[in-house]
C-alpha cells in the first residue's frame, strides 16, 4: 500500500489568480492597439500574467527543457521504429547536441536537462547529474505484466515532484516538457484509452518516427491487451501508473502536479506528456489550468487527451519526433505574447474639445444666481417696497 496521498494536491493546487486577470483584460482595452487585433497573443499574455501573478506580465526569460527519459518493455512487440532498448542512445545524441531539440534550444538560447527513469543501460553512460533520479532499468511489458511495483511507481512519481522544486527553486519561470523514450507513445495511447473511454483503434498512432501498417496493428494490440490490465485499476492513479505506465510517466505526472503547486507554467509537448497531463487532471482538477499545450502533433491519442483537458495547442506543425521539439518551436510566441502585453502603450486619455468646454461652462453660468450688473437683488427689493 502506497503512504503517498495523491489527494493532497487536490488542497495544494490553485488556480492562476483571476482577478490579476481581469486586471491584465482591463489592461488590453486601454492599450493603443484594437482589442482583439493581436488574436491569441492576447490571451497568452493575459493567462501569464495570471500565472505569475503581475500586470505588467514580466517577460519570459529563464525557460528551460526538461526531457524524462526511459525504455519501455512493449517495445519489444516491435511497436516502434526504433529497437527496444535504445532510448539511451537518443539522449547520448540529445546531450551531444545532435538530436532537433539540441539544435533548437541552442538557436533560442535554452539549457536542456534531461532525466533518466528507466533506460535501459548501465547507468555509469551518462553524467551523476542525468541518472541520479533513476527507479530502474527498463519497464515491463505493459501488456503482460506490470510497468513498475507501486513502490517504484512511488519513487519516480516523487522524482518528478523533486525535479519541479529543483526547477522553481533555481528560478525557471517557464518549462518546455517532453520525453526521451522507446515504447512510451504505446503507453501514453493505453493511458489515455483508459481515462477517455475509449478503444486502442482511437488512440493509436504512428509514433514519433512513422511505423508501417504492421507494425501498427501491433501497436493497436497491444495498447487493446494493455487496456484490459488498466481498466481495473482506474480509479487509483498511481497504480494506473505502475501498471500500464513507466517510471518516465510517472515522474512526469508528479513533476506537471509540483510545477502546479509551485506556480510555474510548464509548455506540454506531444503525447506522452498528455497523456501525464491527464492523469494529473485526474488527481487535481485545477492543474490543467497551469499548462499549455504546445503544438498539435497528430498523434490521436494527444488530440484526445488534450480534447479531454479543453487544452488547445498553440502551433500545428505535425512535429512528431517528440523530445519537447514541437512544444519549443512555441517559446518565441510565449515571449512575443509576454512582451506585447508589457510594453505596448496605453492610449492617452482623451482631452476635452474646447468648443464643449465653452458650452460645458455657459451651461453652469446659467445655473448660477446673478450678483453683478444692474439687476437688483429682490429681497432687497422687497424691503425697499416695505
Amino acid at each position: 500500500m502506497s503512504s503517498l496521498n495523491l489527494d493532497d494536491f487536490t488542497d495544494l493546487i490553485e488556480r492562476p489568480d483571476g482577478g490579476v486577470r481581469r486586471d491584465a483584460e482591463a489592461r488590453r482595452e486601454r492599450r493603443s492597439v484594437p482589442p482583439g487585433s493581436l488574436g491569441r497573443l492576447d490571451d497568452l499574455g493575459e493567462w501569464l500574467a495570471a500565472a505569475q501573478g503581475s500586470v505588467p506580465v514580466r517577460p519570459v526569460e529563464r525557460p528551460r527543457v526538461v526531457l524524462f527519459a526511459g525504455d519501455h518493455g512493449v517495445a519489444e512487440l516491435g511497436v516502434s521504429a526504433r529497437p527496444a532498448g535504445s532510448a539511451a542512445e537518443l539522449v547520448r545524441e540529445v546531450l551531444e547536441g545532435g538530436r532537433p531539440v539540441s539544435v533548437l534550444a541552442r538557436r533560442l538560447g535554452v539549457p536542456v536537462r534531461v532525466v533518466d527513469m528507466s533506460l535501459d543501460c548501465d547507468p555509469g553512460a551518462f553524467p551523476e547529474d542525468v541518472v541520479r533520479h533513476r527507479v530502474r532499468r527498463g519497464s515491463g511489458r505493459i501488456d503482460v505484466e506490470d510497468a513498475l511495483t507501486l513502490e517504484e511507481a512511488e519513487a519516480a512519481f516523487l522524482a518528478g515532484v523533486a525535479v519541479a522544486d529543483e526547477e522553481a527553486d533555481s528560478g525557471t519561470d517557464l518549462v518546455v516538457l517532453g520525453d526521451v523514450s522507446v515504447g512510451g507513445t504505446t503507453a501514453a495511447g493505453v493511458l489515455v484509452a483508459a481515462l477517455c473511454g475509449t478503444d486502442a483503434s482511437v488512440v493509436t498512432g504512428r509514433g514519433g518516427e512513422a511505423i508501417d501498417d504492421l507494425a501498427w496493428m501491433r501497436k493497436c494490440a497491444a495498447i487493446r491487451d494493455a487496456l484490459r490490465r488498466a481498466r481495473p485499476v482506474l480509479g487509483e492513479q498511481l497504480r494506473l501508473l505502475a501498471t500500464v505506465g513507466g517510471a518516465d510517466l510517472a515522474a512526469m505526472t508528479g513533476f506537471l502536479l509540483q510545477c502546479a503547486v509551485r506556480k510555474l507554467p510548464v509548455v506540454l509537448d506531444g503525447v506522452v506528456a498528455a497523456a501525464c497531463a491527464l492523469v494529473g487532471q485526474r488527481i487535481a482538477f485545477r492543474a490543467p489550468d497551469w499548462w499549455l499545450a504546445g503544438q498539435r502533433s497528430g498523434e490521436p491519442g494527444q488530440a484526445k487527451a488534450l480534447d479531454r483537458m479543453a487544452l488547445e495547442p498553440l502551433l500545428d506543425q505535425g512535429v512528431t519526433v517528440g523530445e519537447g521539439a514541437g512544444a519549443l518551436l512555441t517559446l518565441p510566441l510565449v515571449q512575443a505574447a509576454s512582451a506585447l502585453a508589457a510594453e505596448l502603450p496605453e492610449k492617452p486619455e482623451p482631452e476635452p474639445e474646447p468648443e464643449k468646454q465653452a458650452a460645458a461652462g455657459e451651461s453652469l453660468d446659467l445655473e448660477k444666481p446673478a450678483t453683478t450688473g444692474g439687476e437688483a437683488d429682490p429681497g432687497k427689493a422687497v424691503q425697499a417696497e416695505g
